[in-house]
């Protein structure tokens, strides 16, 4: 009898322990299912002006046009609500120069056409931050003659809205972002003055 209610206090003991280290482990999402933002799926990004860690032509740069270059995407996580874009240069003397921030385009957009609109708000009903040159938009790359920069398009699948107005600043999307991204993925392009 004693060794029957051992087993027994035993297997409670273990059920209970399992229950709450799931409970613990298992973030649960507004729907009460579990779900782990860390492992998102890698989007893939192109342009037809540029192919990953090639030169970005001289018309999408402060040395041509300075006009967004053309861009797509595919392989899009199916809740993806809206797309976030970020660019920027890691290699800027300064520090990291952001160079475009575009956010909550409704997920039913798989592109970017050139020379979008450098206003705050789109016609998409996506938004634009401020970028570096303190810009609402797009601006392009216009590194310190003589050096290759590198220059980061950063594509994040959101699952809503960031809830941020108009010309909000980097930063700011990126701390509105935590715990939402679905997807992600980038095309890096280089570029250099003579």
């Amino acid at each position: 009898m004693s060794l029957f209610i051992f087993h027994r206090s035993a297997f409670i003991l273990t059920l209970i322990s399992t229950v709450l280290f799931t409970g613990a482990c298992a973030k649960p999402d507004r729907q009460g299912s579990p779900v782990n933002r860390s492992a998102s799926i890698t989007m893939k990004i192109t342009s037809p002006s540029f192919a990953e860690g090639q030169p970005i032509p001289s018309k999408y740069t402060c040395d041509g046009e300075n006009v967004s270059p053309p861009l797509s995407w595919d392989q899009v996580p199916l809740a993806a609500k809206t797309f976030t874009l970020i660019c920027d240069d890691p290699d800027a003397p300064a520090g990291t120069w952001v160079h475009w921030v575009l956010y909550d385009l409704p997920a039913m957009n798989r592109t970017l056409p050139e020379a979008i609109e450098p206003t705050a708000q789109l016609p998409t009903g996506a938004s634009q931050g401020r970028n570096d040159f303190r810009q609402s938009g797009y601006g392009g790359p216009c590194p310190p003659p003589g050096t290759s920069h590198r220059y980061y398009f950063k594509l994040y699948a959101l699952d809503g809205t960031l809830g941020l107005k108009p010309g909000a600043i980097k930063a700011d999307v990126e701390a509105a972002m935590k715990g939402h991204i679905l997807g992600e993925g980038q095309l890096m392009g280089t570029y250099k003055r003579k």
